[in-house]
């Protein structure tokens, strides 16, 4: 991508006028319109000479530290000296910040600067992304004016549907990704044709022009622009084998600018240039481009000459990579000393170099200013639930700064930023397919939030230190291959583990309990692999001991569980039937069922002549059984 690179502007403190609020939309921390001035690597909150307040830095990703640039002196604005710089060692592949934007379309300009802060001598090499796309390459060796005194890059994005969008870096190789400030503000939802471009497009800055006139904006002059664009002197684009001449409004008030959407200042219809030399002579500019793109061209003009009173008297044609695309009489379109703007989308370029000529029909050409924007399509994100689950994951595994787990999980998908994570596209947006976390001396849990990977085939969080039971949301209908082995899981193996496209479930060493779920077990009984050793609670399949009836490891088990609710609950129904007999079922006539005192006692007495009888029964039939003589007899004559 093409780096914005603004000569180095020394802005003097003494009798510069404040930028007016109205005029200027990065108002810092204002929580009604969402803008922020970050000054990274700051440490302490600021106001500037232009009445712009700066933020600490903050926003951040793990991982990174601040630093200084080596001569704080050639810098005169606070924002610019300081730095934060992500090594890749301790902040992973990605390293973001995440700011707080509620969904709409934001003006986003960085600046980067090297000069030397880290004694190297050697500028890095790291891309950057907006709303998880790809819009910036830094590559070693920068230029010479951007390594020593920065570099300002601009663009226009769509935030994310979530609370927070992320602007992110990518390490290249062992380089550390370096910002000294972000900037970002709302933008008009139709601001530079936002009607057609607003929800699928990045505008990524190549070059905004003032035609005859020094660099202004505000942040390096006191002029206003709502958007705070800045707007470089057009010199260095200009061809230089032509002849041109500046002319200016002289004083006259423009009419038609500074308006909604794009609210482009009036200070860029105040100059012009137009050809020297002789009259058929051309103005061209040529801009750099790539030719993976396509670019949105924007051309301002104004007619801020006194000579020219009608139609007809200045008309040029515009050409476009060599292509003539309109014809233009601005004192027929608008008349004099008002601004005109005019766009128009060049596509399929060839060459890195995008002429943009004017042609003389009848008098000389004039131009104002120039924007040239690549247009640049958003990538395919990842679905929605699937970041919210994986960043639910990231708290709950403790998953550490150096394995590069912000942004989007799957883009931009040039980078697997994520360490241990795959994805796939599918209609939907990008998923989540594989996990693989082996052997990371990580500790945490698995929250159920895993659930929402509904597209997981390989989940692998083997040789770790993660504690807690299993969640039931491991049981994803997509999942193949399950390894959660050498860890300290605890408690019983949830029912839903075991579709019917588990193949492996490796679950040994580990500190579960209970029965295994017959749906599990049933993976290796159909050809799959299944591995429960090590774990001395598990219990009631072939190769395990059989679960015990009621008890097992201190506690009841499910079988004992049942049988105790069975218990209570007949020892409460016999409680209700004996209930109702003593309470219900008696009428109010009905005597009590006690015996009294008097009726005990008459009873007693009687038991007493009941035993007396009979025992003076038994002697009368025992003295019978004898003879006269005292013999005992059978009844027999003798």
């Amino acid at each position: 991508m093409q780096l914005l690179l603004l000569p180095l502007l020394v802005v003097a403190a003494v009798g510069l006028a404040r930028a007016a609020a109205t005029d200027d939309p990065f108002l810092s921390g204002a929580p009604g319109n969402h803008s922020y001035n970050v000054d990274c690597g700051g440490a302490a909150d600021f106001v500037s000479v232009f009445g712009r307040r700066w933020l600490a830095d903050q926003f951040f990703s793990a991982g990174g530290q601040a630093g200084m640039v080596a001569e704080p002196h050639r810098f005169p604005q606070p924002q610019e000296r300081t730095l934060r710089f992500f090594p890749p060692s301790s902040a992973g592949k990605s390293s973001c910040y995440s700011l707080p934007l509620p969904p709409g379309r934001y003006y986003l300009r960085l600046f980067s600067v090297y000069d030397n802060y880290d004694s190297k001598l050697r500028t890095p090499s790291f891309d950057v992304s907006a709303a998880a796309t790809l819009v910036l390459s830094f590559r070693s060796p920068w230029p010479e004016p951007a390594s020593r005194y920065g570099a300002y890059s601009d663009l226009i994005f769509p935030s994310a549907t979530s609370p927070t969008s992320d602007i992110c870096f990518y390490s290249l190789s062992t380089d550390a990704p370096v910002v000294a400030s972000i900037e970002v503000a709302p933008v008009h939802p139709l601001a530079y044709d936002g009607a057609t471009t607003g929800a699928d497009l990045i505008l990524v800055n190549y070059g905004r022009l003032t035609c005859g006139n020094n660099l202004f904006g505000p942040g390096f002059t006191n002029d206003s622009d709502a958007f705070s664009r800045v707007w470089q002197s057009d010199i260095d684009f200009r061809n230089n084998d032509l002849n041109y001449d500046a002319i200016t409004a002289g004083g006259r008030k423009i009419f038609g600018s500074n308006q909604p959407p794009n609210y482009f200042p009036t200070k860029l219809y105040t100059s012009a240039i137009t050809t020297g030399g002789d009259a058929s002579n051309e103005i061209e500019y040529l801009m750099p481009v790539d030719t993976r793109m396509s670019y949105m061209v924007w051309l301002h003009f104004a007619e801020i000459d006194a000579g020219i009173g009608s139609a007809g008297q200045r008309v040029f044609d515009v050409m476009l990579a060599g292509k003539n695309v309109t014809r233009i009489d601005i004192f027929k379109q608008v008349g004099g000393f008002t601004a005109f703007k005019w766009t128009y989308i060049v596509e399929n370029l060839t060459s890195s170099t995008m002429s943009v000529k004017l042609v003389p029909v009848v008098g000389r050409p004039i131009l104002c200013g120039l924007e040239n924007y690549a247009m640049v399509p958003l990538e395919t994100r990842t679905v929605p639930n699937q970041v919210a689950a994986m960043k639910a994951l990231k708290d709950s595994l403790k998953i550490p700064a150096r394995m590069g787990w912000n942004g989007d999980p799957c883009a931009p998908r040039t980078w697997d930023a994520w360490e241990g994570v795959t994805c796939l596209r599918k209609d939907k947006g990008l998923v989540i397919t594989q996990l693989d976390l082996a052997s990371q001396g990580l500790k945490g849990y698995i929250t159920d939030e895993i659930s929402h990977l509904t597209d997981l085939v390989s989940l692998n969080l083997s040789y770790n230190s993660w504690t807690g039971s299993l969640p039931p949301g491991l049981g994803q209908p997509s999942l193949a291959t399950l390894d959660l082995s050498s860890n300290q899981f605890t408690g019983g193996i949830p029912g839903t583990i075991g579709s019917s496209k588990l193949q492996t479930a490796l679950l040994n060493n580990n500190q579960l309990d209970g029965q295994v779920p017959e749906r599990l077990y049933s993976i290796g009984v159909h050809g799959g692999v299944i591995d429960l050793s090590g774990n001395k609670g598990l219990c009631g399949v072939p190769t395990l001991p059989a679960c015990a009836l009621f008890w097992e490891k201190g506690g009841l088990n499910r079988t004992g569980k049942i049988a105790l609710g069975a218990s209570l609950g007949f020892v409460l129904l016999v409680t209700l039937i004996v209930v109702y007999i003593l309470c219900i079922r008696r009428g109010p006539y009905d005597y009590d069922f006690e015996f009294p005192q008097d009726l005990t006692s008459i009873s007693a007495i009687s038991a007493k002549r009941n035993r007396y009888q009979r025992a003076k029964s038994v002697m009368l039939a025992e003295m019978e059984a004898h003879g006269p003589d005292g013999y005992y007899t059978n009844g027999g004559a003798h």
